[in-house]
């Protein structure tokens, strides 16, 4: 196998395979645009999200239906407007069959129209923005990822019942992942008994902490932190730093201590509880093997980002067989993709929805250091778990989407 890498305004990551089969390769190949943050603050998410990608189509010879597969890898820049400008490119010069990928909610958002527009079929591998997959729903898009609510809903719910915890801050970017995150979260939290005493809201990129960590409810019971990329590396430092992890213990999204953090941090991440679809410490053969074979090649544990990415690579790989190869056939190439099912991913068995995002396992992790490194260790697991948890799709669906005020902080 050769490796082209040819740096422009984007990466392109062109895998040729020797000796295609000469019924599929006259039809030329398979090209797959990956979006993601390559550049600034998510730079590091980026990485993991196209090493996760990449690792899995070179596991399969980066041949699928006997037709060679070509990446081209765009950077987003973290900024939907640039986004947008890289999915035109994709679809109107570089004509890929399909795109996958995706960081933030807000790009997210602002590309749904024209994935529809262009009849893209689209994979959203981690952009997790609830309404992708429920109010809005996107006719040529499959989320392999999750919505930013799903795994907070029974999460909410376990920290009243088993924490025991009846009063709550959240601290959470103030963008719609960050809202969602804590609608979720509050909304079962609230129904089970406890109450949000506070929400404190930093801008997206926010890394000096200082005047928010001094607001915080010193008479609250925890305080739930929903923080991304370089605001995940910031906040548990100065968290701890701010007397503050003693007297208040650290919850949150599955973000705010993924994988991908840890090595840069220490002691201060130690003991924090986060609800998410993924783990490095899941006890399967698959995640094993997995987990081993990210870090030989990467030299690091892998996280959500890169597991997300990797299982969004399989997922188009069992569409394109589906189809045999013939991903020129969009409504049957994306018909297909609705229909994948994955019993034995390294998270364990996702299937879709009728609004074609995952039922999946939720696992409550709690931050340990074993041997000199951290870990997510799993200490509550749920299976199954639907975007709209309990209640009835028809039901939820009549409620807006979670947002900075929804649901309002009735006890602040």
């Amino acid at each position: 196998m050769n490796k082209k890498l040819i740096v422009s305004l984007s990466v392109v990551v062109a895998l040729v395979m020797s000796g295609p089969s000469p019924g599929r390769a006259q039809k030329g190949p398979i090209k797959l645009g990956f979006l993601t943050q390559m550049t600034g603050g998510g730079a590091a998410v980026g990485k993991d999200m196209s090493n996760g990608f990449m690792m899995y189509l070179e596991e399969i010879g980066s041949q699928i239906a006997g037709r060679k597969v070509e990446v081209i890898i765009e950077d987003t820049q973290g900024d939907p407007a640039a986004a947008l400008t890289k999915l035109r490119k994709l679809a109107e010069s570089d004509k890929v069959h399909a795109v996958a990928g995706i960081f933030l909610a807000n790009e997210g958002y602002a590309l749904a129209p024209k994935v529809d527009e262009y009849q893209m079929p689209t994979v959203w591998a981690v952009v997790s923005a609830d309404d992708l997959t429920q109010r809005k729903p996107v006719k040529w898009a499959v989320r392999s990822g999750w919505t930013s609510s799903l795994p907070n809903h029974p999460f909410g719910e376990w920290v009243h019942k088993s924490l025991g915890y009846k009063r709550v801050v959240t601290v959470a970017m103030d963008y719609a992942f960050g809202w969602e995150q804590v609608g979720g979260f509050q909304r079962t939290f609230e129904e089970a008994g406890g109450q949000i005493v506070q929400k404190l809201w930093p801008p997206l990129g926010t890394t000096d902490f200082g005047p928010y960590l001094a607001q915080i409810k010193r008479d609250a019971d925890a305080v739930f932190a929903v923080m991304v990329a370089a605001s995940a590396l910031r906040f548990p430092k100065q968290y701890q730093d701010a007397g503050l992890k003693a007297r208040l213990p650290l919850i949150g999204g599955g973000t705010s201590f993924d994988e991908f953090v840890f090595p840069s941090l220490g002691d201060e991440a130690v003991g924090a509880i986060t609800p998410m679809i993924y783990s490095a410490a899941i006890d399967t053969p698959v995640n094993r093997r997995f987990v081993k074979e990210f870090r030989t090649k990467y030299g690091k544990v892998p996280g959500y980002y890169a597991e997300a990415s990797y299982t969004a690579a399989r997922w188009i790989n069992e569409a394109v067989k589906a189809v045999g190869g013939n991903v020129e056939d969009k409504e049957k190439f994306l018909a297909a993709l609705r229909r994948v099912e994955i019993p034995d991913a390294p998270r364990g068995p996702i299937k879709l929805d009728a609004y074609a995002n995952p039922i999946e396992t939720v696992y409550v992790r709690k931050v340990e250091k074993k041997d000199g490194e951290l870990w997510n260790t799993v200490i509550q697991t749920f299976p199954a778990v639907s975007q709209f948890w309990k209640y009835k799709p028809e039901e939820f669906l009549k409620q807006p989407v979670y947002d900075r005020n929804c649901p309002a902080c009735k006890y602040c």
